[in-house]
């Protein structure tokens, strides 16, 4: 099987380089498995996981909105954040849900900007779950 050449970047720089047999991101269209030789496209995606199938196993990595291109041999995502599960720091990742959820409920009741509540939550939510799928 060959290789993929990945790069993860955001606006404060990269967050990941290096090559995977597999790439695996949830796109606005649905989840997709990106392989060697995968025709071109370019995706916007979702704030979830994308997963990268390396030799030695899996990498997660939190990515929080942003586009995929992927030209064959080469899967670029330009994120809006992104953090490898490595580097999340679990408890203030939990700190951001709870304020997040606090912020949501306040919105609700006060008919205040709901969307922008959601979006911190599912951006704390995500990434909890990258630092602990194990």
């Amino acid at each position: 099987m060959g290789s993929l050449n990945v790069s993860i970047v955001t606006p404060d720089g990269p967050v990941y380089e290096g090559v995977a047999q597999m790439v695996i991101a949830r796109t606005k269209a649905g989840e997709l498995g990106i392989l060697p030789g995968h025709v071109p496209l370019v995706a916007p995606l979702k704030i979830d996981i994308v997963r990268l199938k390396v030799e030695s196993g899996e990498e997660w990595v939190a990515v929080n909105g942003g586009f995929m291109e992927v030209n064959g041999e080469e899967v670029n995502i330009l994120a809006d954040t992104a953090e490898r599960e490595q580097d999340i720091d679990i408890d203030r990742a939990e700190k951001a849900k709870e304020r997040a959820e606090d912020e949501l409920s306040r919105a609700k009741e006060q008919k205040v900007d709901e969307v922008m509540a959601r979006l911190a939550l599912q951006r704390a939510i995500n990434r909890i779950h990258a630092k602990e799928h194990n």
